[in-house]
């Protein structure tokens, strides 16, 4: 696209993670598991009379976010009514936050593949409470309001995002965030996390903003990559055309890989919001911020520079090791329990990483532990089992929870690394092998690797390799003497 400047920004919906509902005490994991219509009580029904009372736990969530997302917290904020057509809302109204939101001017800094570094403003930080769930039959259409009335947290950005990259980049980092908080799951699949890019093109080099377009109906990142470079792809075509984009809600269609319209996109005074008459406004005192600011934990961009700044690992490595919180505990709890940070690095990423993609367990799921990967490291730097062992064994310790000590010992995988005991498997060696002794004085040099696998297959493989080599070269110089 070199006539067009894409600009786009998004909107992400995020379930906050309490024990109940926003505005009733509903509890939130029945809202899910619970047969349909049936976590539902008569306030989040929107029975007549029922009055909404604020979960004090939710706003403590969201303000988790909007402190990490370094916004300003408004001390002033009110609840309002969106007055829209939800037929998944029996109020057929929402409770949300408008002209006076939680938070507002933030930022969250995205990296790009290049390496590249970029900050993506956020306009707004506001809470609401999420629809019910319909489903469309042939004989018309079902609601389950289980889910109406979940926390919900809304984040828009400013629309600073210019490539379907960048937009991946966003949705990736601000799910890592709120993972790293404990507020979300982050699971684009079960609706919990939702990406809605607004997209739009102008002129390259004009300050007028486009028509914009809405895309909905987006459950993974590839998706949502997908849907924005056919979203821009299309409305470049439309101009190309001498037609105009119109602004609309589309969905977007996994199996033909296009978006599709939905919906006349509205106005935020179509929705004519006014205060909720129910709800005194909301006042959140520095006292209250304060509190939550002091419990946030280490955040996903502090911790990589200090795993780079103070343990000395590749940026690469840093990344990966604080791509998820428990992983990056593991990691600091192998530490503590003494192992060196970039050999745990290596054997987290390179062995075992690969166990747990192979089993489809989290690390919060698998049976070693820390300690335990520091023991094994151990027993392979102090030359009791080689390297190539250590992966043996720690492949059985993924399986068992057994120790990598009692592993070795009970399979006998020690090494031999005795000299004088090594030096007569050498000898033996020679004695047994003389043709090939004299070839090798004769010139044919190649014949000390042969030597080596020899030992090693009279040890068992037991033979510490870097002993083994030493004593034949010893021995074969001694000959040559």
């Amino acid at each position: 696209m070199t006539r067009y400047e894409p600009v786009i920004g998004l909107e992400v919906h995020a379930e906050l993670m309490t024990d109940a509902k926003m505005f009733c005490g509903c509890r939130v994991v029945d809202s899910v598991e619970a047969a349909p219509n049936t976590a539902v009580c008569p306030v989040c029904l929107g029975m007549p009379g029922m009055l909404p009372v604020i979960n004090r736990r939710a706003i403590d969530f969201a303000l988790r976010v909007a402190l990490a997302l370094d916004c300003e917290i408004q001390e002033h904020n009110v609840f309002a009514r969106k007055n829209y057509f939800y037929p998944d809302l029996p109020k057929g109204y929402q409770l949300s936050q408008y002209e006076l939101p939680l938070a507002r001017h933030g930022s969250l800094q995205i990296t790009l593949d290049s390496g590249e570094t970029k900050r993506i403003g956020i306009r707004r930080v506001h809470m609401e409470e999420d629809t019910g769930k319909l489903t469309h039959v042939p004989e018309g259409t079902l609601v389950d309001y289980n889910r109406s009335g979940v926390p919900l947290l809304e984040i828009v950005s400013e629309p600073d995002l210019h490539s379907a990259e960048e937009v991946y980049a966003y949705a990736q980092k601000l799910r890592q965030l709120l993972r790293y908080l404990e507020v979300n799951t982050g699971d684009l699949e079960k609706g919990v996390f939702r990406v809605e890019p607004n997209i739009s093109i102008r002129p390259a080099g004009s300050k007028t903003f486009g028509t914009r377009t809405e895309v909905k109906n987006l459950n993974s990142f590839r998706a949502l990559a997908a849907a924005t470079e056919y979203e821009l792809a299309r409305q470049e075509a439309v101009l190309e055309a001498g037609g105009g984009v119109v602004q609309e809600t589309r969905g977007w269609h996994e199996g033909r890989r296009e978006t599709f319209s939905q919906r006349s996109k509205e106005e935020a005074e179509d929705y004519r919001y006014f205060p909720e008459p129910d709800l005194p406004p909301l006042q959140v005192q520095e006292q209250w911020v304060a509190a939550v600011r002091s419990r946030l934990p280490e955040l996903p961009d502090a911790k990589v520079s200090r795993y780079v700044g103070v343990f000395d690992l590749s940026a690469y490595d840093a990344s990966v090791l604080t791509a998820d919180r428990p992983i990056a505990e593991w990691f600091e709890a192998a530490l503590g329990a003494g192992g060196e940070p970039k050999t745990v690095a290596n054997w987290l990423i390179n062995n075992l990483f690969a166990l747990m993609n192979e089993s489809g367990q989290a690390v919060t799921e698998i049976q070693i532990t820390p300690e335990q990967l520091v023991e094994l490291i151990t027993l392979v730097e102090d030359g009791t089992i080689s390297n190539n062992t250590g992966k043996e064994v720690l492949a059985e310790m993924f399986g068992s929870g057994e120790g990598a000590a009692a592993i070795v010992e009970r399979r006998g995988l020690a090494q031999i690394s005795d000299e004088a005991a090594l030096a007569a498997v050498v000898s033996e060696v020679m004695e047994a092998n003389p043709d090939q002794v004299t070839a090798y004085l004769d010139g044919k040099v190649s014949l000390k690797g042969w030597f080596i696998g020899q030992v090693m297959r009279e040890t068992r493989g037991k033979a510490n390799p870097q002993l083994a080599n030493k004593l034949v070269e010893d021995h074969l110089s001694t000959l040559e003497g």
